[in-house]
């Protein structure tokens, strides 16, 4: 017996309480997914604990057949989910069900779009599955037993989701976990035997393990259906992705990788595939609508179910597809690794290597096909991927050099082509429009399209014409670092090195060039004099048309914007010096030619000048200022 002071009243996080109240009015119109959700942790608990039974046959007790059962009572106005899975400890409620808020939580927030649909999607992603009972249930009462404990060890949890639970120590003699959902007002229609069995077929019928409820029979004496003591498997109850595929709706697959994914929204795209020869597996992988809001914390675990035969073996299994591939979920299902498979035999299995091998060649085939197909339907998916989940796939460039030439394949840019913000121009798109006597693919880096589209080093490309590539996202610098080239063509900083366009470049312009740099040797130097340490060199520059001077990073350098990244990121920037060029035929150069009293001012404020048009932060901001404003001043008095 129970007792006041058995029970111990804690409160939720002031941000679970922000997230409960965000979920049940996001989620309100969708709310039969509350069933899935429960009925989805339900058969995750019976996956663990056949896991753990592998190696603790006693955990099983004497309950060896796995199920969930699915109760309603009119009367009292509950729905009860019952499972006879791993069952949680004292310590594991309150860390899986006291905590709603978790590592993410502010990111989570900061996500929010106030678009009610958008964030029901980015709601699924945050997985509060349990606590979508709140949508159609003012008081939830879970009690559960952790398989192995003894039956004093049962735990009761309560909660009406409006910012406290309690918790309470109970003697329950069936190891798993049960939840009592007390209705809300209004919600009685799910009070109903054919109301719950059409919702467990249309989101649950793909749960691997039966789902019973009571049969109804009909009575005449109350002419009327009543529940008899037969029980009834209401799902498919076998595994999906074993089942051949024509046999697979696809809602079916949708519903499926809801399941898996925690997503409330269908899929991309998706795979399903068996491997035989050496080595037998079954894939079923998905490209998911969504990227989802923690897609780039480093920290979060990301992966894909790892299943033996069948056998559940561990959530995130990371070494079945690399880094670059995180957003994909689905499932492997191998009939060759032993079921005491554990992380690190994963890290040195020959076996796992080939199965993320095939697993890298179907996802980026998956993609291939939405990129390569006519049909409109999957270019707007392509379009969509991309969107989601292009800066992610850049990342393969780095990661996977037996398929960079495949990735490099699918990349998408933005160029002076169309200037569209819209990334849709790819490496043999640009490669097409390549003209007759150009032998590389010219690109700039910058920190936005705006300052792309706008550096002075792209006036002589367009001035005669020839497409060059803004790269405007963080990975682009890491991109090109590691992809020299793409199908025999160089690819070529605009912002690095001496400007090169080969045979763009006709005899009479070179000639021009070289008496230019003779013309202005003089001006060159005593500017470099006055600029000392500031930069590597001084020069004529043939790749400016309108502005009077650029920075340009020697061949090998870093590149400034990549040294603005580093040392944003925290990271040492290598030490080197930027060359500045000028342009001998704007007006401010041929002026300074016969400066003297002011050609320090007017050196400084060049490069202080190129260095801004780059992006760049200046480190004496103050001196700028003031010298600009001398010189302005001189202007003005002088009547110029």
């Amino acid at each position: 017996m129970q007792t006041a002071e058995n029970i111990e009243h804690l409160n939720f996080q002031a941000e679970a309480n922000q997230l409960l109240k965000l979920m049940i009015h996001s989620l309100y119109s969708n709310k039969e997914i509350f069933l899935r959700e429960l009925i989805s942790n339900a058969s995750d608990a019976a996956d663990k604990l056949r896991f753990e039974g592998l190696s603790d046959a006693a955990l099983y007790e004497s309950d060896p057949d796995l199920k969930i059962r699915i109760a309603y009572d009119k009367e009292a106005r509950t729905i009860t989910i019952i499972d006879n899975g791993i069952g949680m400890s004292r310590q594991e409620v309150i860390n899986n069900i006291g905590t709603i808020a978790k590592s993410g939580t502010r990111e989570f927030f900061d996500s929010l779009t106030g678009d009610q649909a958008k964030d029901a999607n980015l709601i699924g992603q945050f997985g509060v599955g349990f606590y979508s009972a709140f949508i159609v249930a003012d008081k939830v009462t879970l009690t559960t037993r952790r398989a192995g404990l003894t039956i004093e060890h049962g735990v009761r949890w309560e909660s009406g989701g409006e910012g406290e639970y309690t918790l309470e120590t109970v003697e329950k003699p069936d190891r798993g976990t049960e939840i009592v959902l007390h209705l809300r007002e209004g919600e009685d229609e799910l009070l109903s035997s054919f109301q719950l069995r059409s919702i467990i077929r249309k989101y649950s019928d793909h749960i691997t393990l039966p789902i019973v409820m009571k049969k109804e029979v009909w009575d005449d004496e109350s002419k009327s259906y009543r529940l008899s003591d037969e029980d009834e498997t209401i799902n498919q109850a076998s595994a999906i992705w074993a089942r051949p595929k024509n046999e697979i709706t696809q809602e079916q697959y949708d519903e499926f990788y809801k399941h898996v994914a925690h997503d409330f929204e269908p899929p991309l795209a998706h795979v399903h595939a068996r491997v035989e020869g050496k080595q037998e597996y079954i894939q079923l992988l998905y490209i998911p609508a969504h990227a989802p809001f923690d897609l780039f914390d480093r920290e979060h675990r990301h992966g894909l179910k790892l299943y033996v035969r069948r056998v559940f073996i561990m959530d995130d299994a990371e070494k079945l597809l690399p880094g670059y591939l995180r957003f994909v979920r689905g499932i492997i299902d191998s009939s060759d690794l032993p079921l005491n498979v554990s992380r690190e035999i994963l890290q040195e299995s020959k076996d796992i290597d080939s199965i993320r091998a095939g697993s890298v060649k179907k996802v980026l085939g998956l993609i291939e096909d939405l990129a390569m197909s006519d049909k409109s339907e999957d270019q707007e998916k392509f379009k969509t991927f991309w969107r989601e989940f292009g800066q992610v796939l850049k990342e393969g460039i780095a990661e996977d050099y037996s398929n960079r030439e495949r990735i490099a394949k699918l990349l998408r840019f933005t160029s002076t082509h169309d200037e569209r913000e819209e990334q849709t121009v790819s490496l043999d798109d640009y490669i097409a429009r390549m003209k007759p006597e150009q032998e590389k693919i010219y690109y700039i880096t910058a920190d936005g399209l705006k300052a792309a589209q706008s550096s002075p080093h792209l006036e002589i490309f367009r001035k005669k014409g020839i497409e060059v590539l803004l790269l405007c996202d963080r990975i682009d610098e890491w991109l090109v670092a590691n992809l020299n080239e793409y199908t025999g063509k160089s690819l070529q900083s605009i912002a690095k090195g001496n400007l090169d366009l080969g045979k763009l470049e006709d005899e009479e312009e070179k000639k021009e060039h070289e008496k230019e740099a003779g013309d202005f040797q003089e001006l060159t130097n005593k500017m470099k004099e006055v600029l000392g340490e500031q930069v590597k060199d001084v020069r004529i520059t043939y790749r400016l048309t309108e502005s009077p001077a650029c920075l340009v990073a020697d061949t090998h350098d870093v590149s400034g914007n990549l040294g603005r990244l580093l040392k944003s990121a925290g990271q040492k920037v290598p030490d080197s010096k930027p060359f500045l060029e000028i342009n001998p035929h704007h007006p401010m150069i041929q002026r300074l030619k016969y400066e003297e009293a002011k050609f320090a001012d007017w050196s400084h404020i060049l490069f202080d000048q190129a260095l801004l048009a780059e992006g760049g932060q200046l480190e004496d901001p103050a001196g700028f200022v003031k010298r600009l404003n001398d010189l302005l001043l001189q202007n003005i008095l002088s009547g110029k």
